[in-house]
């Protein structure tokens, strides 16, 4: 008989138990059953308090991303690719690998950034591979690998990497064992569908793994995404890293929480 590779959940503190304060997700994560947890900016919070929180809740930190911008800024979904912004997102990668030095955390994502109007695409990707390249000499003699993401631009117009095989690209360009792919399984059903197939293509580059489902982003189980067949994948392909929950839920974060019985039985 054949085993099956059990599935790692973390809980994205960004996106579930917001019925709580931030600082009080980390208790509500673990009583849920989680073991891990990611979100995207710990920046705003002291290293020492957001490492003990971790521990007083027996968690371990996967993920975090470089900085963003506040809402409405040119650097709102990072500033990889801005080519007036190199300094900027040279200072916020320091900043990502010393987090997460301090939170022990697995992945930092690159976050790419929105295309400048005025500026050619060309011109803004050249600028995200070099800062890429970068970014991965810095993190060579850390612990950390850097991931980067596709963003679907429905939700994120103009994002740098708009596909799948665009940041395969990227990753395999430069060829480091510091650099992998985060698939997020909700931003590729928006752009392009074919989930199963794309993850399958570039399955030796993934390093991490998102899910939502689609159209909405809510809790597996609740839109259009086959999750049976997604998971049966990841298993048979032997995905041994961890599977971020980054979604929004229909209503409490607990009452959505019953897909993980049902979808990964």
């Amino acid at each position: 008989m054949t085993t099956r590779t059990p599935l790692r959940l973390d809980a994205n503190l960004k996106w579930l138990f917001t019925e709580l304060p931030f600082e009080e997700r980390f208790d509500a994560a673990a009583q849920a059953g989680f073991t891990a947890v990611e979100f995207a900016s710990p920046y705003g919070y002291d290293k020492a308090e957001l490492r003990r929180r971790l521990d007083l809740a027996g968690l371990e930190q996967i993920l975090i991303n470089t900085p963003a911008g506040p809402t409405g800024s040119l650097t709102r979904s990072g500033s990889a690719c801005l080519p007036d912004a190199v300094a900027e997102f040279r200072a916020g990668l320091l900043a990502a690998l010393e987090y997460a030095d301090a939170l022990d955390a697995s992945f930092v994502h690159v976050m790419g950034g929105i295309v400048p109007a005025g500026v050619r695409w060309d011109h803004a990707f050249a600028t995200y591979v070099g800062n890429v390249a970068w970014a991965v000499e810095q993190a060579t003699s850390t612990g950390v690998t850097l991931v980067l993401e596709a963003i679907n631009r429905r939700d994120v117009p103009g994002f740098i990497l708009g596909s799948i095989e665009q940041a395969a690209s990227v990753v395999e360009a430069i060829s480091s064992s510091n650099l992998a792919l985060l698939f997020d399984v909700y931003h590729c059903q928006v752009s392009h569908g074919e989930v199963i197939t794309r993850m399958e293509q570039v399955f030796p580059l993934i390093g991490h793994v998102q899910v939502a489902d689609a159209p909405h982003r809510t809790e597996p189980g609740t839109g259009e995404i086959e999750w049976g067949a997604v998971f049966d994948t990841l298993r048979s392909l032997r995905y041994e890293g961890w599977v971020g929950c980054e979604y929004s839920p229909v209503a409490s974060t607990i009452d959505g929480l019953g897909w993980r019985e049902k979808l990964l039985a």
